[in-house]
């Protein structure tokens, strides 16, 4: 068998969401970046081989103005740019297409990592099996992540971690078992159906279950037929890892059988619908968790996590399956409140023991109750771009991810506010440029802009707005150099722009109406204002460009949104 060597900085195994906003967080940093994925695509639990829609803070658009943004939403504006009829498919080529074109992250796909060497407390290198290539790949590396979900390294490297539900008297967490035990949430296989107008039969195959009757299904709503059923869901009782191939083998006996149950079984309205996809891969929920600096429980995000070190935050409910599954006849889940948002501390991303290892997703360390909760792909996306930054910083200084939090806190916080990551009740800090410049607006208040503070909250905007065709402008005395220019535009954070065929939400299918399509930039010179640069067709929030140039002002002037009658920024500085 054919066997290569690799050397990067930074090793990612694992390609889902928090993999992907990792790796891609650290190389666009500057930092040369191998991402690991066992799969042939990107996306994980979002991809076309399980569909499942990105949950978050914002809880499907419930809470508005609570999106994740940063990478994530960068991923989901170019989606709706190019995918309006919300093909699974082309996601998975958007997410292959950011780290394609990325110019320091190289991709091995279909690559299984199963061995690590270690050097001391250090990860030395990890090795994958290509299946495609029949090669072994051994990479090399200053700093691991690990985003596979199941933890791999963890059994591979002696990293601490757990499986289970720990005792209600560990951490005083009130919604914990009595006694602790190895159960976890389970996971799924869903299915894709379609309306084709027309009757259409249905024979189930032999080896399905049967459900005659809708008392054989008690406490589970079948209606939205397009997109399957989380509660068809197993393995919580069992080992969700070594035992997943017998849990599908079982998941998928239940699949048929409800699509028996809908079609032959009373009337749910499926007469004229086919099923036109099949979940093989099951979506898994919970299996290993990491043991870090600080292991984030329910009390923690009750509290709001006010952390000190917050580098990201979550606010989805502690929606904590029954370990059951389907075959538990109460209801599947139970939705413990939480507050959105709730912070969640750099402490948890990396690992206690493994001095250079740090992992992001369901495998962070938190309780089982906790993990509940911050297992979504939202707010796992948003650790992962906390690991890529923070390994980012530790390259370059010379560093382990610990040290990081001890000596480079501020610098972490800073640079995922600049990247338009959210962090809630801290603000963006700007350079002297920015603060010292002389802002205006052709009408309004332009101040908000530089509060450091790129979104609403609460009853605040936090935001200029103006008229289509009017401008804001800095002017400096004497002139100055400009490096870059930042701004942030209204990407719509009220509603909800999920990648889903779940039928019960209205997901938009274009660019938000609010967002910038056209703006112009302007420079001052000692010959007055002049046109510098023309950009049309913009669809994303976080717009930044290099300037280089010595002027004595910039001014934007916006001239079309996708729709809006109103401009509205959030953002617009300088460095």
């Amino acid at each position: 068998m054919r066997k290569f060597s690799h050397k990067f900085d930074f090793c990612v195994v694992g390609g889902g969401m928090a993999g992907l906003c990792a790796a891609i967080a650290a190389a666009r940093k500057g930092i040369p970046t191998a991402i690991i994925q066992d799969r042939p695509i990107f996306g994980g639990n979002s991809s076309s081989e399980i569909r499942v829609h990105i949950c978050g803070a914002d809880r499907a658009g419930k809470i508005p103005n609570m999106r994740e943004t940063g990478i994530l939403e960068e991923l989901r504006l170019e989606n709706l740019r190019r995918n309006p009829q919300r093909s699974f498919s082309i996601w998975d080529t958007i997410l292959y297409e950011k780290v394609l074109l990325e110019p320091n992250l190289e991709a091995f796909l279909n690559c299984s990592c199963l061995d690590a060497e270690m050097e001391g407390d250090r990860i030395r290198s990890v090795t994958g099996w290509q299946l495609t290539t029949e090669t072994y790949h051994k990479i090399e590396a200053e700093i691991f992540a690990d985003c596979s979900g199941d933890g791999i390294l963890a059994p591979l490297t002696g990293a601490e971690f757990r499986i289970g539900r720990e005792a209600r008297s560990e951490y005083g967490e009130s919604y914990a078992p009595e006694v602790a035990d190895r159960k976890t949430m389970g996971m799924t296989c869903l299915f894709g159906a379609r309306d084709t107008g027309k009757p259409q039969p249905f024979e189930p195959p032999c080896w399905a279950y049967d459900f005659p009757t809708d008392d054989d299904l008690p406490h589970r709503v079948h209606g939205h037929l397009e997109m399957g059923y989380w509660w068809i869901e197993l393995g919580g009782e069992q080992d969700s890892i070594h035992d997943t191939e017998k849990i599908r083998d079982e998941l998928l006996k239940i699949v048929f059988g409800i699509w028996d149950h809908l079609k032959n079984h009373g009337d749910h309205g499926a007469e004229t619908w086919v099923l036109d996809w099949i979940q093989f891969l099951p979506g898994k929920r919970e299996s290993r968790r990491y043991i870090g600096d600080h292991v984030l429980t329910q009390n923690d995000i009750e509290s709001e996590g006010r952390f000190e070190d917050i580098v990201a935050y979550g606010g989805w409910p502690m929606d904590d399956h029954h370990p059951g599954g389907f075959w538990h006849k109460g209801e599947p889940t139970t939705f413990y409140p939480t507050p959105s948002p709730y912070g969640i501390p750099y402490r948890c991303l990396y690992s206690k023991n493994i001095a250079n290892l740090m992992f992001a997703g369901r495998c962070a360390s938190c309780s089982h109750m906790a993990m509940s909760s911050t297992r979504v792909m939202g707010t796992g996306a948003v650790m992962g771009q906390a690991v890529g930054i923070a390994t980012a910083l530790a390259v370059k200084n010379g560093i382990n991810p610990r040290e990081v939090g001890r000596q480079h806190l501020k610098q972490l916080q800073q640079e995922l506010l600049r990247d338009d990551c959210y962090l809630p009740w801290l603000r963006q800090e700007f350079s002297p440029l920015t603060r010292q410049a002389v802002l205006q607006a052709s009408s309004g208040d332009p101040e908000p802009l530089r509060d450091g503070i790129n979104r609403p909250v609460g009853e605040e905007l936090h935001a200029w707005e103006g008229k289509i065709g009017e401008s804001i402008e800095y002017v400096f005395s004497p002139p100055q150099r400009v490096s870059t220019l930042t701004l942030i535009f209204d990407s719509a954070l009220s509603r909800y722009i999920a990648m889903s065929h779940l039928g019960k939400y209205d997901y938009p299918t274009q660019v938000p109406l609010e967002m910038v399509r056209d703006f112009r930039i302007q420079i001052l010179t000692s010959e007055g204002w002049r046109s510098w640069r023309e950009i049309k067709g913009n669809y994303q929030r976080l717009v930044r460009m290099d300037v280089g140039l010595v002027v004595s002002g910039i001014r934007v002037v916006f001239d079309a949104t996708w729709g809006a009658e109103r401009v509205r920024l959030y953002a617009f500085y300088l460095d």
